[in-house]
């Protein structure tokens, strides 16, 4: 079944607000998520649009970081670590199995294995490329645009505010810190 899109136009943009694949998977998660589900959804989609602002996304691509974007960061709520990339690799390799989209899987791997990677995760139009430099606008607080504009970072986050995302990583970074103090962040790769 085909995904549902929803955009919505803030002056000449027009700004995904709802993907039925993410708000599936994120609905299913919402018991792990808990109080932390508005600001992790609020960060896929901002994810999301920031990789539409980068590059045109055919169908298939589009529903591709919808997925990847989804489950990306999910281990950290789900399996309570902060080293949580393959947890979140394999929560997205089950999902791909369920609903026949095993021939993405390797795609999708990668774009979640490699998006916090510090040099490029690939070519320019790579969807883990394109996946690692968006996830980089929104972590970074728009701070490292990669060719987003000013624009779109501003309209994209007044449409979704980070609810604590940001703080959250921040303290679950802090904690890891004192109880890793040789591996504090073990999800960035060189």
């Amino acid at each position: 079944m085909a995904a549902v899109l929803r955009f919505e136009e803030a002056g000449n943009l027009h700004i995904l607000v709802e993907h039925s694949t993410v708000d599936a998977i994120l609905e299913s998660a919402r018991a792990s998520l808990k109080a932390d589900y508005a600001g992790y959804r609020n960060h896929v989609y901002r994810v999301l649009n920031f990789c539409r602002a980068l590059q045109e996304l055919d169908k298939d691509s589009m529903e591709k970081l919808a997925i990847a974007g989804a489950f990306h960061d999910l281990g950290i709520w789900t399996s309570h670590t902060f080293d949580y990339l393959g947890p979140s690799c394999a929560l997205a390799m089950v999902y791909l199995k369920d609903h026949g989209l095993s021939a993405w899987s390797e795609e999708i791997e990668n774009i979640i294995e490699l998006h916090h990677k510090i040099s490029a995760a690939g070519e320019k139009g790579d969807l883990a490329e394109l996946f690692r430099l968006a996830d980089n606008v929104d972590v970074s607080l728009g701070m490292r645009r990669h060719e987003v504009s000013r624009e779109t970072i501003i309209a994209v986050r007044k449409q979704f505010p980070d609810h604590g995302f940001h703080m959250r990583l921040a303290l679950l970074a802090l904690k890891r810190l004192v109880t890793h103090p040789l591996n504090p962040l073990p999800m960035v790769k060189p």
